[in-house]
């Protein structure tokens, strides 16, 4: 590696932690395009799964503060974790047997799809008291599971999740605030 290729790497890397610290996604969606095109990973399934240790190791440096304070939902963020778990290994699977040319292009288009569907306002800023218990679990838990799946899925099929798929699809799921689907 060139000196050139780690200033590179730093930068893009320091980039994407920055954006995850700060709005809780944007880590893959940022870091497949950063190694491929500015890095020079020939590779696009390279990018994907380099992309996928440095963002998980950059979200779980984030998930301390926000436990600190106290804006994870535990239970519906385990209920979807293990739903997101279970559809990204399907998703992998299927992501390396698509060409890595044909995964960017589909990878700019969910990008574009998921843009789209955040420019539309919501109706409030959401429920806080939102809880997975008894009472809802009827209705909670198939969204949870449901949404947990598909975002998994999609996530292991173009190595991208944190908060560019994971946080519209708590907060679709619940209606929780944005800095709960955050955390």
């Amino acid at each position: 590696m060139t000196i050139l290729h780690a200033i590179l790497s730093i930068g893009s890397g320091s980039l994407v932690g920055f954006t995850l610290g700060l709005v809780g996604g944007g880590g893959s969606i940022l870091a497949v395009p950063l190694l491929v095109y500015v890095v020079g990973v020939s590779s696009p399934h390279v990018a994907i799964g380099t992309s996928a240790i440095a963002v998980a190791a950059s979200a779980a440096a984030n998930l301390i503060g926000h436990s600190r304070a106290n804006t994870v939902k535990w239970p519906c963020a385990m209920v979807f974790a293990i739903s997101g778990i279970a559809g990204a290994a399907g998703g992998a699977h299927l992501g390396k047997l698509v060409d890595g040319t044909r995964l960017l292009t589909l990878f700019g288009v969910l990008m574009i799809a998921v843009g789209v569907l955040m420019l539309r306002p919501r109706k409030s800023g959401g429920d806080p008291d939102v809880r997975l218990t008894r009472d809802n679990m009827t209705k909670l838990l198939p969204l949870l599971i449901g949404t947990g799946l598909l975002v998994g899925g999609l996530s292991g099929f173009f190595g991208i999740g944190g908060g560019f798929l994971i946080v519209p699809g708590l907060i679709g799921a619940t209606a929780m605030p944005l800095i709960n689907a955050i955390g």
